[in-house]
């Protein structure tokens, strides 16, 4: 596996409701396990293993871990924190179901304690939202499939 395929398998990891997984394959294996509130960045051994611990907020069925994003997505441009709503007591920016207008804000990421808005770049309608509250995103990492409008 290139690094390309692990960073894909940790993110669809982490999307998914799985605690745990191990893969081996010839000389490589790979160890991932989901920890509440435990964040860390994956750990190469001596040995050609990566451990990597995420957390555990995600809500996807075991399935997605095998199935590649079809169709419109908005991705994350940051390595952050995601929140779908200004505040706790505050309502969602967008919900399923949402049409969204190009320039809409639909999430925020927190990075390195600022909170940046994300807007949407096209116009579209929410089809799905893919992370949590507090969870963790990559660069490039699909937040919301969508249906452009």
């Amino acid at each position: 596996m290139d690094m390309k395929q692990i960073k894909t398998l940790v993110q669809e990891f982490d999307a998914s409701t799985l605690s745990k997984l191990k893969i081996t394959l010839d000389a490589f294996s790979i160890e991932l396990e989901k920890n509440v509130g435990v964040v860390s960045a994956p750990v190469m051994m001596a040995a050609p293993a990566v451990a990597v611990t995420a957390p555990a907020l995600a809500a996807v069925s075991a399935d997605s871990v095998s199935v590649p994003l079809s169709g419109d997505a908005i991705l994350s441009p940051m390595v952050g924190t995601f929140y779908s709503s200004p505040s706790p007591d505050s309502p969602a920016f967008v919900k399923v179901g949402d049409r969204v207008k190009k320039g809409q804000v639909v999430a925020i990421l927190e990075a390195m304690k600022i909170m940046n808005e994300l807007e949407a770049e096209f116009d579209c309608e929410i089809l799905e939202v893919l992370k949590s509250d507090g969870q963790a995103v990559e660069y490039d990492m699909p937040l919301y499939t969508v249906k452009k409008l």
